[in-house]
């Protein structure tokens, strides 16, 4: 009997522990870039939140499941882990962050069967749970602005509105564009939010590095921004005044993360190129539905879990080439 073990499948030369790893090496820029704005705090609830994803993938491997071990040194559950940091404040209580990786990889992940069965991004899991049950540890109206390591006039972390917060507020009343950020600060992560979100040059920085690595392909981020801004420039275009320039929301929020380091995960996302296109677009105009007409500032989390339910029926009708068939 032919036994195939679970996906990711790619052909080549590349190992399921060397993509993770490879994913984990793209993320640092941003994640040095969340340590110089966010200070020890960042790389306390990183470290953490790691670690508490690798015991609880351990834990449950080992008591529950009672199945290969090796995976727990395969990358994934760091990923996960950092991920999930990613999404949080910094100023999240470290029992929540536990609480969540818990989530994470206990019902994101390990009650699938672990690495290759999830339909869903665990991270995404994780993060939408601390968000649903604790709106005021994740209320994106107060989280800490960035304070830079090297800055001699910080005396105390300040909070403030993140600019998703912002944006939520000029659709509603039409009023607070002068708040928002330069699209200079948003670019190079000198505003409010979460700690891997704000800086879109260290998220592009990774993409790039995992393109050249082959670890991922350019289809679903380019058709999730692709999609995004246009949904957002067409409503600008109706009404200005009530709705952002599209550039705002690529760089506010999590829009960059989610495209580059969340959708494109191989395990939730569709198998070929056409099928991520509309994998991504589906992620881009969602993501725009909830932040202009949805009661809450982001969606991204929200659209691409939403879109990785989806993934099996477009696996199923946008098929590939049958094994050793050629064109």
């Amino acid at each position: 009997m032919f036994n195939i073990s679970g996906s990711p499948h790619v052909h080549g030369t590349m190992s399921t522990k060397k993509i993770m790893w490879g994913v984990v090496i793209a993320m640092l820029p941003a994640f040095l870039v969340s340590i110089y704005f966010f200070g020890i705090d960042a790389l306390l609830l990183t470290l953490v939140s790691v670690a508490s994803c690798l015991f609880f993938e351990w834990a449950i491997q080992k008591y529950i499941l009672k199945g290969d071990m090796s995976t727990v040194a395969d990358g994934s559950a760091v990923i996960t882990g950092m991920l999930l940091a990613f999404n949080v404040p910094s100023s999240l209580p470290i029992w929540l962050i536990i609480l969540g990786s818990l989530v994470a990889i206990g019902v994101g992940k390990m009650t699938f069967g672990g690495l290759g069965k999830n339909p869903f991004n665990p991270a995404l899991v994780g993060r939408v749970f601390l968000f649903l049950s604790f709106p005021t540890d994740m209320a994106m109206s107060s989280w800490p602005k960035p304070a830079p390591l090297f800055a001699s006039n910080v005396v105390e972390t300040v909070t403030g509105p993140t600019s998703l917060n912002i944006i939520k507020g000029i659709t509603k009343t039409g009023e607070g564009l002068d708040q928002l950020p330069s699209a200079l600060d948003m670019f190079l992560g000198s505003m409010g939010g979460s700690l891997g979100e704000i800086s879109a040059i260290a998220i592009l920085i990774g993409g790039v590095y995992m393109l050249c690595r082959k670890i991922i392909t350019w289809h679903i981020p380019v058709a999730f921004l692709a999609s995004a801004f246009i949904f957002a420039g067409i409503l600008h275009l109706v009404s200005p005044e009530t709705y952002v320039a599209p550039y705002y929301h690529l760089f506010a929020g999590g829009m960059m993360l989610g495209a580059v380091f969340m959708a494109t995960d191989m395990v939730t996302s569709p198998l070929t190129h056409k099928g991520q296109l509309i994998f991504g677009c589906g992620c881009g105009i969602l993501t725009i539905i909830f932040r202009c007409f949805g009661p809450m500032p982001e969606g991204v989390s929200f659209a691409i879990l939403i879109m990785n339910g989806v993934t099996p029926l477009i696996n199923k009708f946008i098929k590939t080439d049958k094994f050793g068939y050629k064109k």
